[in-house]
């Protein structure tokens, strides 16, 4: 009773207050960022000051047990909008009803700015101020945004938190780039949006809400984003089943819808043009294309086992990271001319052709494997004579025959004629080789890997009755067009060498763009230590190296 009558001692003025009959100096506290907190370079034009803020605190001081929000005409701010209800006046109630306790509000630190949800989902990519949190503190990284090396793939998470997209791009998680994100806080996320001083599960975006089903048979090195290799059912016809064509995603799959979708080209000048998947359906003749895509740390696996006191860098893939489809499209030289570009004479200022996608992945080729006639490039909207899947770029993607499948940028919207490459991370800190001797690689002085070198690989063996013959299966592959015309195999580690037998695949297109699958059939028995050795041989006659002696850090091939 004593702590009842206490609190309607201090409700009376409040009351009185609110209905205008007494007036109030309030003790008043506004919570705010300091200026070193609103941008990182004080003193200059950019310098933001803190938002303000509408609110005041009124402590009444009486008994120091009761605190109320107050906003102006007692609206409740965005930025704390949680406050109790004043309580009922329990003198006239007939049946008082047991008493509890005036709810308990969260702490809030001195000198510190909060913001509600609401507001930071606000600040979203497409806002003027893009913001994100991490942890619970909140961040505008307007000014960080150019800066950045992933590019403009940080947008996705403004408006929310960066928590799941720094779990995917781990390299954000060092001291110096803590550091650097420091200097863009602007404060803190309000308790009141918190369960035990985290955000809820619920409220963290998942980047990967639209990926597709995949088929259960591909076999997966990572789920998100997801990295699945062909299983050996799928590399053993010459066009393999879109189902098992591997997936290598960088990031997660953005949702596209084909009628909104439309693609850019930008040329030197300055000039673009745009266009829709049905300009290019319709204004463009259409083509189809025979071609092999495969990752640059394909085999990978065979490379740290090779070396394993050593090690390599990356996904471990062994030899599924390779798969051969149909892609139908518009070439991409035909739609550059009719944006503009002169293809006899593109100028000095035309030496790449940057691509970007949907999701922010970004790369580029030199224009000259565009402009060749015979260099294929396409724009494809089709794949094994049906639409792109999800995972394979729907629903424009670029396809570079004979180059690393790095460089066939999925989900297609943009494309430069520029005088350099690709200014994103995969171009610049990423796909390029170096020697086995080098332990810190300097990015900067190494190409960019585009076409890819000689590889082969035994996909299947079937092991025939006691005193039979084994049957292997498998493939050789060599980028840039150069067909495959031999395949060497050994059972006696290469003292002797017969050839394999190649399987008559032919594929569409200006050159050899695809592998080529082999057999061969050798006795149950042999001095080789039970292994296979390979040795194909291309239209050059250059023949492959082992993998020992010839990898890289990277484990690139």
């Amino acid at each position: 009773m004593a702590t009842r009558k206490l609190f309607r001692q201090f409700w009376r003025p409040v009351s009185k207050l609110c209905t205008g009959e007494l007036a109030a100096t309030p003790i008043q506290r506004t919570i705010q960022t300091s200026a070193k907190h609103a941008h990182p370079f004080p003193g200059k034009e950019h310098l933001r000051p803190p938002p303000k803020r509408n609110s005041q605190m009124l402590a009444l001081t009486g008994g120091g047990v009761l605190t109320i929000l107050l906003g102006s005409q007692l609206a409740f701010p965005s930025h704390e909008k949680n406050a109790p209800e004043p309580p009922p006046s329990h003198e006239t109630t007939a049946n008082p009803q047991p008493h509890s306790e005036p709810e308990t509000q969260p702490e809030l630190k001195e000198g510190v700015q909060y913001y509600r949800l609401d507001e930071i989902r606000s600040h979203d990519g497409a806002s003027a101020r893009p913001w994100v949190t991490r942890g619970t503190s909140v961040y505008d990284i307007t000014d960080w945004i150019p800066a950045h090396p992933g590019g403009e793939v940080i947008l996705r998470a403004c408006g929310g938190s960066l928590d799941p997209y720094w779990d995917i791009f781990s390299i954000h998680k060092r001291k110096d780039v803590y550091e650097i994100l420091e200097e863009y806080k602007v404060g803190e996320i309000s308790p009141h949006d918190l369960v035990d001083g985290k955000l809820p599960a619920a409220t963290v975006p998942n980047p990967f809400i639209a990926d597709p089903e995949r088929d259960p048979r591909l076999l997966t090195l990572t789920t998100r984003p997801r990295n699945a290799e062909t299983p050996s059912e799928g590399l053993s016809p010459f066009l393999t089943p879109t189902p098992l064509f591997y997936v290598r995603n960088h990031m997660w799959v953005p949702p596209v819808e084909a009628n909104e979708h439309s693609l850019t080209i930008t040329l030197p000048s300055g000039d673009e043009k745009t266009y829709t998947l049905q300009d290019l359906k319709s204004r463009f003749r259409t083509h189809t294309v025979t071609a092999t895509l495969q990752c640059s740390g394909n085999r990978r696996a065979d490379m740290t086992r090779a070396v394993p006191d050593k090690g390599t860098n990356g996904l471990q893939w062994e030899a599924g990271a390779i798969s051969c489809a149909e892609w139908t499209g518009v070439k991409l030289r035909d739609v550059l001319a009719d944006a503009g570009l002169d293809l006899a004479s593109p100028g000095p200022d035309a030496k790449h052709a940057q691509f970007e996608g949907a999701e922010a992945y970004g790369a580029s080729i030199p224009l000259s494997k565009v402009l060749d006639s015979q260099g294929d490039v396409l724009l494809a909207f089709g794949m094994n004579g049906a639409p792109l899947p999800a995972d394979h770029g729907f629903p424009l993607r670029v396809i570079v025959p004979g180059n690393v499948a790095a460089r066939s940028v999925k989900w297609l919207k943009k494309i430069t004629v520029s005088d350099e490459e690709s200014t994103t991370q995969w171009q610049r800190r990423d796909y390029k080789c170096f020697g086995p001797n080098v332990a810190k690689p300097d990015w900067s002085k190494a190409p960019s890997i585009q076409e890819m070198p000689v590889t082969s690989a035994i996909t299947r063996i079937q092991r025939p009755e006691a005193g039979g013959k084994v049957n292997v299966e498998g493939y050789a592959y060599s980028g840039g067009g150069r067909e495959i015309v031999r395949v060497d195999v050994s059972i006696d580690a290469g003292k002797t060498w017969a050839q394999a037998e190649l399987m008559g695949d032919e594929g569409k297109g200006s050159k050899s763009w695809w592998w080529k699958r082999w057999r061969f059939e050798i006795p149950d028995e042999g001095d080789g230590g039970g292994r296979c050795w390979l040795r194909p041989r291309m239209r050059v006659i250059i023949p492959s190296r082992r993998i020992i002696g010839g990898f890289g850090i990277r484990g690139g091939i």
